[in-house]
């Protein structure tokens, strides 16, 4: 089984690869080119604001550029990081009802938090690695 660094790594490089050739894009037209689930395609674009390689413009367009959303990800993966570190592992359902995030902010904020190799997911629960 392969971990969710390597997987969310992956989408993210997914979407990459779709932005870097074809530029600007909603996110139903990156999801219909990758064919990426909504979950997977939230993990990657948290992995790439990680890496402060995508924005977004009129918070309708993604596109390959320096980051904007590293405040709303980054206050968001700090939030979802808090949380494990309180309750040490968490499902979605958990973190979404002490978070009071929606579903794909988290895993933005997992997307994130991957990328800075400080989570794990066993079964369905996610904890931080120390």
């Amino acid at each position: 089984m392969i971990g969710i660094e390597t997987k969310f790594g992956y989408n993210a490089g997914k979407i990459w690869s779709v932005l870097d050739k074809e530029g600007s894009l909603k996110k139903k037209d990156i999801k219909k080119i990758t064919k990426l689930t909504d979950v997977d395609f939230h993990s990657g674009i948290g992995w790439l604001a990680r890496e402060d390689k995508i924005s977004i413009q009129d918070q309708i367009y993604y596109k390959l550029d320096k980051t904007n959303l590293e405040s709303e990800i980054g206050k968001n993966a700090g939030l979802v990081w808090r949380i494990l570190d309180i309750w040490e592992e968490a499902d979605l359902e958990v973190i979404k009802s002490l978070s009071t995030l929606d579903k794909n902010k988290i895993y933005e904020a997992i997307g994130w938090l991957s990328r800075e190799d400080k989570i794990i997911k066993n079964k369905n629960k996610y904890s931080l690695k120390y």
